[in-house]
């Protein structure tokens, strides 16, 4: 099983799917609905990211920190954390951890989606 893998897509379960494709539409990201499919569902494409919004039966989508006690709900990959920490901010969307170095050696920030999510934006040192 030598290289099999090619990438990764995230899976967000949502209790209101279109509210949270607004959400990511506004950070760049386009949408493409099948809400009309057996199994509803809105994908959502930017750059090499793809995130997949289910609609979920729970009434409150409950983020890892708070299920694990700690943990981000997505990690996205770049090297232009500076850039992109700027736009979102600019855009009023929550950052919770600004820009800096962790203590496992990656440069991130992270932000709060719509739904709760924490988002981690970063790369490896």
């Amino acid at each position: 099983m030598d290289e099999m893998f090619t990438n990764c897509l995230q899976i967000f379960p949502c209790t209101n799917v279109n509210k949270t494709a607004e959400f990511y539409k506004l950070i760049g990201f386009r949408a493409v609905s099948y809400l009309e499919s057996k199994e509803p569902h809105i994908c959502l494409y930017k750059d090499q990211i793809e995130i997949v919004l289910t609609k979920s039966n729970q009434e409150v989508i409950v983020p890892n920190r708070e299920v694990h006690g700690y943990g981000y709900d997505a990690y996205f990959i770049t090297d232009n954390q500076e850039e992109m920490e700027k736009k979102l901010r600019e855009l009023g969307i929550l950052i919770v951890r600004p820009l800096l170095t962790t203590d496992y050696n990656n440069k991130e920030f992270v932000f709060e989606d719509i739904d709760r999510r924490w988002i981690a934006i970063g790369k490896k040192q």
